[in-house]
């Protein structure tokens, strides 16, 4: 099947204040709220982001999360974690430990108040620690969410690395990126050559592709 082409909805809600870190989305039927920072580049809702979260939305037949087990990798500001948690997903939200403060904050803000699984935050340095914390034998995802991982700094073959030790037979990667930099084309390559990889949608007016693998 060839991918659809798509834009990325602007499904953002009128603001209710004023804050210029402060932007308010509206998915699944709830109002989400994300607190972002400058600071740090895991602290800023990328397009990526917002693809993912607007395909989850439109195809919960094909992606069903209610009650799988979920793990986001650079979750950042956990926009896609908490729409993963409005789907009924047993959702496990990752980053660096500069971001989780941020991550945790926004995580507890927009899901608090729900009827669904709570959500778990968590610190992933790619490649580090893996086996020591999420050993095979206790920790198993249905699914492995990522949205722009991919873009130009020294830790890709880590980050490969995490979504092979993750990805066991039957789980699903979904991926979606913005495409900058030749790097995240070779990384696309890397990909392919090891997991059955299939494009489900582009973003054109982004150039954001969502992969499936």
């Amino acid at each position: 099947d060839s991918p659809v082409t798509l834009k990325i909805l602007q499904n953002w809600v009128p603001r209710v204040s004023h804050y210029f870190d402060k932007e308010h989305y509206l998915y699944v039927g709830h109002q989400i709220v994300i607190q972002e920072s400058i600071e740090h580049f895991g602290a800023v809702v990328w397009p990526g982001a917002l693809a993912l979260s607007q395909y989850l939305e439109s195809n919960q037949e094909q992606f069903n999360l209610k009650d799988k087990k979920v793990l986001e990798i650079g979750a950042g500001t956990g926009l896609v974690s908490i729409v993963a948690c409005i789907l009924g997903a047993y959702v496990t939200a990752t980053d660096l430990p500069e971001v989780l403060e941020n991550l945790s904050y926004n995580i507890s803000r927009n899901t608090q108040n729900m009827n669904m699984h709570k959500p778990e935050v968590r610190k992933l340095v790619w490649g580090e620690g893996l086996n020591e914390d999420f050993p095979v034998s206790t920790y198993s995802y249905d699914f492995i969410l990522a949205t722009d991982v991919v873009y130009h700094h020294a830790a890709l073959d880590p980050l490969l690395a995490t979504m092979v030790y993750f990805c066991k037979p039957g789980t699903v990667l979904l991926w979606a990126n913005k495409f900058r930099f030749t790097a995240d084309y070779e990384f696309l390559e890397k990909l392919c050559n090891i997991f059955n990889t299939t494009i489900l949608a582009e973003f054109p007016e982004s150039n954001v592709k969502l992969l499936k693998a």
